[in-house]
């Protein structure tokens, strides 16, 4: 779902960063004032394992398209929602420098899409409602599914919105949005079963872990944090090889909707600038075959994942004893 600059206009997309910007730094100091000194460890690793997980493409059967999970939901079951929307906004900005996945102008929109309504809506309106009511094995797979189909809708529906305001090109809304909602659907369902899978084992294992059972800090240890990094090493640089090669949910949408891309002086001169700070554009390495390019680009995407959001996460604290 990351969107282009292409797809918006530059007053969309500045007014859209402002409001990511204001979100991120109320949740920046939420976090602070939660007094948890292992979080930020939480969220790095975390992090990690969602943007290794972002990688692999599964394939949308019947349809020629492809989605990936969003992780949002997942986060905030684990670390909270303040903690989800920064660790979502993270990821988010290292593949949109580092990997060219998603545009500069259009980082406001994907962090609102893809982290706000999960975050802020799904959650606390859905899953935490259900899970605080009844917590089981059952209940945690309905919550996770409803949740992650809401959230994926909301974030469908919003680029949608964001696409039209712009009017960057002349197309047909309904028809964008009847191809944007079905496939968004499919994708929402299978991250919702993944989400709600992973949710069960750690209920079943560790029932703290679920942010909504823990009454106190829960510390990960030491052979914790190996363990998850390891794993979302290994999805990064293995998994990640049989990821589809189907365009994504977006993409496909907009090809078959006929969306016209507007190229504006200023979508023209982020693409280049992006182009020039890519260091792993589209997840290759010039001068590295495919399958050593998305390695390399997984490994060390994950490493810059975690150190971002633990950065992130420590900058109200930094503040605080200043």
């Amino acid at each position: 779902m990351h969107m282009a600059d292409v797809l918006i206009s530059t007053p969309v997309g500045l007014s859209m960063m402002g409001c990511a910007a204001v979100a991120l730094g109320y949740s920046i100091k939420q976090v602070e004032k939660e007094g948890d000194e292992g979080k930020s460890v939480k969220m790095g690793v975390l992090g990690a394992m969602i943007f290794a997980s972002q990688m692999v493409n599964f394939t949308i059967p019947g349809t020629g398209a492809s989605g990936h999970i969003v992780g949002t939901v997942l986060l905030a079951a684990l670390i909270g929602p303040f903690a989800s929307f920064i660790t979502i906004a993270s990821i988010l900005l290292v593949q949109a420098f580092i990997f060219a996945d998603g545009g500069l102008l259009a980082y406001g929109c994907n962090v609102i899409n893809m982290g706000f309504f999960g975050a802020f809506i799904a959650y606390p309106l859905i899953m935490k409602p259900i899970l605080k009511k009844s917590m089981s094995k059952r209940t945690i797979m309905i919550a996770s599914i409803t949740t992650s189909l809401v959230a994926l809708q909301l974030g469908a529906a919003g680029v949608v919105f964001e696409t039209y305001v712009s009017s960057v090109s002349s197309y047909s809304l309904s028809t964008f949005l009847l191809l944007m909602l079905p496939i968004h659907l499919a994708i929402g369902l299978i991250e919702g079963i993944i989400t709600g899978f992973v949710l069960q084992y750690l209920y079943s294992v560790r029932p703290s872990l679920i942010a909504i059972n823990s009454k106190e800090e829960v510390v990960l240890s030491r052979s914790n944090v190996t363990a998850i990094s390891l794993i979302a090493l290994f999805i990064a640089s293995v998994l990640s090889l049989f990821a589809s090669s189907n365009p994504d949910g977006l993409e496909w949408s907009v090809a078959r909707a006929n969306l016209s891309e507007n190229v504006t002086e200023v979508s023209e001169f982020l693409n280049h600038l992006q182009s020039k700070m890519s260091v792993f554009q589209g997840y290759s390495l010039n001068g590295s075959d495919a399958a050593s390019a998305a390695v390399i680009s997984g490994i060390s995407g994950v490493v810059i994942v975690s150190l971002m959001i633990v950065f992130l996460s420590r900058i109200g604290k930094k503040k605080q004893k200043s």
